[in-house]
């Protein structure tokens, strides 16, 4: 590091050419995409993302099974849209209001538009809405009527709230489409991606613009909490970064007085942000929630160094007056610390690589580079910066004439040395206490996240939810696949033997034919080869000369038709009977606002084949009888609804769940109260069950998150250890330098245990992040404690000249970094607002901590840190 800034030193032009002309680079670089796609195509346009599908890998089985399912059962994430009316006796169920939910669900089928070759929008033919639903009512013994629930808007109050009456009557629809207190109605708007929730959203507030209305009209959903949350998240990041940079340059100004000289640690924190973003676009990273983050991380790393630069160029420049051999000064004592906490740093942010989250390890890398840059930035521009301004524009820089000592800083951090001296066994005595509160409070942490709580509380979406599900069965879509277990048919072992075995006693000849084909169709399950050995008895039949051999092949296919009834597990009565006492039971649980299912279906076409009457909403009795309200249901307006329940091969089934709550706890405690239900209730064919759908996978993530960063911490506080232990040569030096981050840490997840706040995707991550922040300030008291009481011959005299320049360089960087993280606090995003506050509450504390426990520790165990002195009085320190 020496040679780098004796190099800068002699040659100052070169660092800042050479920086300027590669920041040109990259911004020529990350912007071509933009200004010419098509004289660019190697080059990797900006890209936002903020799905939480994204947090886990492409090829993450829950991911694949999710994404197989939506296909399988033809869904699509929904925007929901809530309309209420508070003031109208009948809520929304009048004439005025129908008459504009009509307009706005034609309106939202219409939405639609071309983007690369492929058509992006509304899935018109899904959106659930009044005049997109059929209503179900009987129309004689055996008939069923299905018509439009709202063909056309009504023309009077009656006919408006006969129209509640009749979807109230509908399971599917009631507290789902229309609140039970009748004042509110939801529209489900199905789009072809969760990226074009924004664009849909912005489209329908347009037109619900142009009502004249008392109608109060919520947009909400996952998709667009996600979508709404990446627009203002580059809003933000262009935000916080400037501010955060006015801020850094105001405190350095204060501390130095110097605004020429203070102006190069931001050219420092800038160059160091432009070439770390500019990679991580170039090289087609997204930027997602965590990498947006990266440039308000990387600000104030940067300028810490920078920090202790100039603190002791503050400090050592009155006295030589020689800007080359104060700088030879400053970085010959500096060179080793910085580099140390360079490489902690990194280490920290370089820990996220091995956690298995996407966006975390970009995050991770990237901050790392960031580090890089700013060390070797630091090292090169500011030593040469200085060397460049005139040396009569340090005129009067550094100690006046008082000397740096009598400034309120200095005069407190040298009560605060005398203190820890003097009262060292009671800041240890506090510091145990604080521990264990600590411990007693990180048991208390509760494990939550909900992507809707992105958004600070009076927010539309924050407002928009909470107002829709007060209202409605809930807003938040989780899905349960059932399917029958491996190997499970509905029916005692199906193989090829099994099917020849039944046909036992036809002529050996057929039964030969039959047995070649078997051998010949793939697959191990019947539902694999049965379908296409129905096509060949058919044709068989169909060749057939005699009578006889056309009757063996009648039996091969009555045969083939019983077994082929057998793999239709979901239209069983036991089975769907079962499905709907699961319903009951989630029902009951607290967790669900509601359920839809196949057996909704089956019990509302088999009430109505039985004119309307309540006792017959049940399972019919035969498998005929299911069959017959399932083939009625089919002469609807709608009939590909069925398929969203149940597959054409009625294999498997799909339950739809909604929850008021998109908290993982409460999906977590759903998912408990399925596996105890499963348990306790065997069903009557043995079924598998597997959860689907962006509140699940929001669960998946968080666990993923949580045990990575546990991982990630443990493994970098053991790389961070070895390094402190090489540094000073000393497994006891490295423990104690350990020391102020444990402490600091511990008791900032106590305090979130403590005060309830949710251990969410923000907090996850501060743990890593603090320890490679953390330990600089261990790291620059330490080896300056051990320097000084070396030169100064005692720890008596070295503590006071430690709570000199050395602790006025750490509170510098306290409060430089500390107030750097501040901007975060006043963004409408929470993350933000957490990660500012968190990592504002760790970085303080820490640096608190090693100016408190560090030197009481030494104090205290004087004779074991330094073994060749004699332990010294207290006597023997002044204020």
């Amino acid at each position: 590091m020496l040679v780098l800034s004796e190099h800068a030193v002699a040659r100052p032009r070169s660092g800042f050419v050479l920086s300027g002309l590669l920041s040109l680079l990259l911004i020529l670089l990350v912007a071509a995409p933009s200004l010419s796609p098509a004289g660019f195509p190697f080059l990797h346009p900006v890209n936002i993302d903020t799905d939480p599908e994204n947090m886990l890998p492409a090829d993450e089985p829950v991911r694949v099974f999710h994404n197989a399912m939506k296909g399988e059962f033809g869904l699509y994430d929904m925007v929901v849209v809530g309309v209420i009316n508070r003031q109208h006796p009948q809520g929304v169920f009048n004439r005025e209001s129908l008459g504009h939910i009509h307009a706005l669900a034609n309106y939202a089928q219409q939405i639609s538009w071309e983007k690369g070759g492929e058509q992006k929008g509304v899935v018109a033919i899904d959106v659930i809405a009044p005049s997109t639903v059929d209503n179900i009512e009987q129309a004689g013994l055996g008939s069923v009527r299905f018509e439009w629930l709202m063909s056309r808007p009504p023309e009077t109050d009656a006919e408006a709230l006969a129209i509640a009456d009749k979807a109230m009557r509908l399971p599917f629809l009631n507290d789902t489409l229309v609140s039970r207190d009748k004042k509110a109605m939801a529209l489900y708007i199905p789009i072809t991606s969760k990226n074009d929730s924004y664009e849909v959203a912005q489209r329908l507030r347009a037109k619900i613009a142009e009502f004249d209305t008392a109608d109060e009209f919520h947009i909400t959903g996952l998709p667009i909490a996600q979508d709404q949350f990446g627009i203002e998240m580059f809003k933000q990041m262009a935000i916080s970064a400037p501010v955060a940079m006015l801020l850094i340059f105001i405190l350095m100004w204060w501390f130095f007085r110097h605004v020429k000289l203070v102006i190069a640690p931001l050219v420092v924190a800038l160059i160091s942000v432009i070439l770390t973003m500019g990679l991580l676009v170039v090289t087609g990273n997204t930027i997602h929630i965590m990498s947006s983050m990266i440039p308000i991380f990387v600000m104030p790393i940067a300028v810490l160094d920078s920090v202790h630069i100039l603190s002791d160029f503050f400090d050592r420049y009155p006295q030589l007056r020689d800007r080359k051999a104060t700088l030879k000064a400053v970085m010959e004592e500096l060179s080793a610390p910085m580099l140390f906490t360079s490489i902690t740093t990194c280490a920290g942010f370089g820990s996220l690589a091995f956690t298995p989250i996407p966006p975390v390890q970009t995050f991770g890398v990237f901050v790392a580079l960031g580090v890089v840059f700013a060390w070797l930035l630091t090292v090169t521009l500011i030593p040469a910066y200085i060397m460049l301004m005139p040396e009569s524009s340090l005129s009067g820089f550094g100690m006046g004439a008082k000397g740096e000592a009598h400034t309120p800083l200095s005069r407190m951090l040298q009560r605060v040395g005398l203190f820890t001296y003097r009262r060292g066994k009671l800041i240890l005595a506090v510091t145990a206490v604080l521990a264990g509160g600590a411990v007693y409070g990180i048991q208390q942490i509760q494990i939550n996240d909900n992507p809707v709580k992105w958004f600070a509380e009076d927010h539309t979406i924050r407002v928009a939810d909470k107002a829709l599900n007060e209202r409605f069965g809930g807003t938040y879509m989780a899905y349960l696949a059932l399917a029958p277990a491996a190997g499970e048919n509905g029916q005692p072992a199906q193989t090829r033997a099994g099917l020849l075995q039944s046909l036992a006693g036809l002529d050996p000849q057929i039964i030969a034919v039959i047995e070649n084909k078997l051998n010949t169709l793939p697959g191990d399950s019947p539902p694999a080869w049965l379908p296409a050995f129905t096509a060949f008895a058919l044709a068989q039949q169909e060749a057939t000369a005699t009578d006889a051999e056309w009757e063996a092949w009648d039996r091969v296919l009555l045969s083939a038709g019983e077994w082929q009834q057998a793999q239709e597990v979901f239209k069983r009565p036991e089975v769907l009977r079962y499905m709907a006492s699961l319903q009951r039971y989630l029902d009951g649980t607290g967790l669900v606002g509601k359920s839809n299912g196949l057996p909704d279906i089956v019990k509302t076409v088999h009430r109505e084949l039985f004119l309307g009457r309540e006792q017959d909403f049940r399972i019919p009795d035969t498998r005929a009888a299911v069959a017959q309200t399932l083939i009625t249901y089919q002469s609807g307006h709608r009939p590909q609804d069925l398929w969203h329940f149940v597959t054409p091969d009625y294999r498997q089934s799909n339950l739809w769940i909604q929850l008021k709550s998109g908290d993982n706890k409460d999906m977590n405690a759903l998912v408990g109260a399925v596996e105890t239900f499963f348990s306790e209730n065997p069903p009557p064919v043995a079924l598998q069950h597997n959860w689907f759908g962006l509140t699940y996978i929001n669960v998946i993530w968080q666990d993923e998150m949580v045990a990575g960063m546990l991982k990630a911490f443990l493994g970098s506080f053991v790389i961070v250890l070895v390094m402190m232990t090489v540094l000073f040569r000393s497994l006891w030096w490295g423990l104690l330098s350990m020391l102020p981050l444990t402490v600091t840490i511990a008791a900032i997840y106590g305090l979130i245990g403590l005060v309830g706040k949710d251990y969410d995707m923000p907090v996850a991550v501060l743990s890593a992040l603090s320890l490679g922040l953390a330990i600089d300030y261990a790291i620059h008291f330490l080896a300056r404690s051990r320097y000084l009481q070396q030169s100064q011959g005692s720890w008596a005299l070295g503590i006071k000249a430690v709570f000199g320049e050395p602790a006025r360089a750490i509170s510098r960087n306290v409060i430089v970094i500390g107030v750097g993280f501040l901007p975060l606090l006043v963004a409408p995003l929470v993350p933000y607002q957490t990660v500012g506050f968190f990592i504002s509450s760790i970085l303080v504390f820490a640096g608190a901590a090693s100016l408190l426990i560090l030197p009481a520790l030494l104090t205290q165990f004087e004779t074991v840190f330094f073994k060749n002195q004699e332990p010294t009085t207290c006597t023997t320190v002044s204020p």
